[in-house]
């Protein structure tokens, strides 16, 4: 469907009717890590005003939700993205309307692939088109993207380039959440150094020329979608990209995707090629030496993520699988982690540890919620602190 994003005036215009749209809505709801998207008919008039063929067409209105912040996301408006890989490659949803707040994206007719292939092998034709869609990035001109944050690393500064996605990681995501999750983190074995260990095995990386990242690619975020032509693949979820080594772009699709060994080196491979097909042939120089320390700090940073994860997706009264489930999602992060953490010398962290280590955090994570839910009705006093607000409002969203 033809669309050219709204001025100001006309978006002022848009904007109460796209709400009121939003909430009439009844139809499919899907729910990711960051977004709530509300799937539906346009209706008139925002069809009419958004210029779209008629009031049957489907949109997606996404709206973002508080979450622990676990992963970086540097530009706020994911439609300035959106925007600038469309005119590389067509395979994207366009962003209708940016409301700032909330958004409404064209919709893509199809299945995520998570729900066509939720695991084991995607196949060939699909491990190509992925890779030709990772090859068009590089030919988005920085120049067409927001502005990049404040001391970002220079171009082709890649050790600079990991070494800011592991200050993130230690700021952003452990030294953030270690009041409410510390004890849990040392509890199951996560170095309080882990980042700085991680960074003292990385001995040096080539510098690759900087391109655009989506960084999120994994099955949930690819939309197969089927016409006269054949499958077509869709990337959907652009709010975390950013600008970098496309080795990490690679690295966190390979291990979000959860490929087989097979699969694993024939996407690597297909990845070289179409890199090199497209004119990109600099995004893989020492990609052999340098792609395991990418790959390492997927499973490094990740710890965090799926800690945290696990222990605010217990439910209020878990039972004895909610935990065993739990339990094991912190063990398989932790087996992943002890080679890039250098804990190899260390016992392997095992089900009954995790398992008590959960407890203790949920008994003392939901005493800390009845208490500041009883401090907030009984209104401020004296006990009240910044720290004690904080820390009820997030347990509110996530406990």
């Amino acid at each position: 469907m033809p669309h050219h994003p709204p001025h100001r005036a006309h978006q002022a215009l848009v904007r109460p009717f796209a709400a009121l749209r939003r909430l009439s809505l009844g139809g499919e709801v899907v729910t990711g890590h960051h977004n709530n998207n509300r799937i539906g008919t346009l209706g008139q008039p925002l069809a009419f005003l958004l210029g779209a063929e008629s009031g049957h067409v489907l949109a997606k209105f996404r709206m973002p939700f508080d979450a622990i912040e676990v992963v970086p996301r540097i530009w706020p408006r994911e439609s300035e993205v959106v925007r600038a890989v469309r005119e590389k490659l067509s395979e994207v949803p366009d962003c209708l309307a940016d409301f700032g707040t909330w958004s409404v994206h064209s919709y893509v007719p199809g299945r995520a692939l998570s729900d066509v292939v939720p695991e084991g092998r995607i196949g060939g034709s699909r491990l190509a088109a992925l890779a030709r869609a990772f090859a068009a990035l590089p030919d988005v001109p920085l120049s067409s993207l927001p502005k990049l944050p404040p001391h970002w690393p220079e171009d082709g500064d890649s050790l600079g380039f990991l070494g800011w996605l592991a200050r993130f990681t230690e700021e952003r995501v452990h030294q953030v959440n270690r009041a409410r999750f510390g004890e849990l983190f040392h509890a199951v074995g996560i170095p309080h150094n882990a980042m700085e260990r991680f960074l003292s095995f990385v001995p040096g990386l080539t510098g690759r020329p900087f391109s655009l990242l989506h960084t999120d690619v994994h099955r949930a975020n690819v939309v197969a979608s089927w016409g006269p032509d054949g499958e077509r693949l869709f990337l959907i979820d652009w709010e975390l990209a950013m600008y970098g080594d496309p080795l990490h772009d690679l690295a966190t699709h390979l291990v979000r995707m959860g490929y087989d060994k097979t699969e694993h080196e024939l996407m690597v491979d297909m990845w070289v090629a179409e890199m090199r097909r497209a004119g990109h042939a600099a995004a893989t120089a020492d990609m052999g030496r340098d792609l395991p320390h990418y790959l390492g700090f997927e499973y490094a940073q990740s710890v965090y993520p799926d800690v945290i994860r696990a222990a605010v997706g217990l439910p209020a009264r878990p039972t004895g699988r909610d935990f065993n489930q739990a339990a094991d999602r912190v063990c398989r992060a932790m087996s992943r982690a002890r080679e890039p953490l250098n804990l190899v010398d260390r016992p392997p962290l095992d089900r009954p540890t995790a398992e008590e280590a959960l407890r203790q955090w949920h008994r003392k994570d939901r005493a800390a919620a009845a208490e500041a839910a009883e401090s907030a009705t009984e209104g401020p006093g004296e006990s009240d602190s910044p720290e004690t607000a904080g820390r009820a409002e997030c347990l509110e969203r996530h406990g």
